[in-house]
């Protein structure tokens, strides 16, 4: 089945609320100064429509599709007329495989099928940075200079989250050189970790905290 493209409110040009500034620390949770958030990615009134839309189309293109459900012409026996036509006193019956019959095939059943759905990336763009806003708005950025472990220690990931006071579900946005922190983060089943390239709206508004380092926190090059 072919694929089709959302289309919702994004001619009109976001606006922006406010400059925010988040506090900047280290691991330890020493605070190392202040940090002046891209009011474009991090000040935005949060566009509601175009969120809901690419949630919307994120969730249905992680659905399988593989579900399946026999007809009456793909469900094996039935092929002899189960009695005469006439004379029975009882309607007249063609094959005991018709949807009606206990072991029959199913009727309008599910069958296998794309979900996918293509949305701009202007509109992808738009929800990322609204709900980024939102969270800056609710104050729950959090940054940190960098994950400075030499080598992966789960308790040395739960000393930072307890120095930062992240609680509940947190998402850290790590770079691709965070391999150490990846692995210190691993085995924590409320902390989720993702790729600085591949933050979405969805992560973000599905976690309590967004933990950014210097270098993947978003600036105004990735607004452009």
């Amino acid at each position: 089945m072919s694929t089709f493209t959302l289309r919702g409110p994004i001619e009109k040009p976001a606006k922006v609320l406010a400059t925010r500034t988040v506090t900047r620390r280290d691991v330890t949770g020493k605070e190392l100064g202040t940090v002046t958030l891209e009011p474009t990615i991090f000040g935005l009134e949060p566009n509601v429509p175009v969120l809901h839309q690419v949630i919307t189309a994120q969730l249905a293109a992680k659905r399988a599709g593989t579900q399946s459900t026999k007809t009456r012409k793909e469900v094996r026996g039935g092929g002899k007329k189960p009695f005469n036509q006439k004379g029975t006193g009882g309607a007249r019956q063609g094959t005991i495989r018709a949807p009606h019959y206990p072991g029959g095939g199913i009727a309008h059943g599910p069958k296998p099928r794309k979900y996918t759905q293509r949305t701009p990336k202007k509109m992808v763009r738009l929800a990322l940075f609204s709900a980024l806003s939102d969270r800056a708005q609710l104050n729950q950025i959090l940054l940190v200079d960098k994950f400075s472990w030499e080598t992966p220690k789960t308790k040395a990931a739960l000393s930072m989250l307890a120095a930062l006071g992240a609680t509940g579900k947190v998402l850290v946005v790590l770079s691709r050189e965070d391999f150490v922190a990846g692995a210190s983060f691993r085995n924590l089943d409320y902390i989720n970790t993702i790729d600085a390239s591949e933050l979405n709206a969805y992560d973000v508004l599905n976690a309590d905290w967004v933990i950014f380092s210097d270098e993947t926190l978003p600036t105004a090059k990735e607004s452009n």
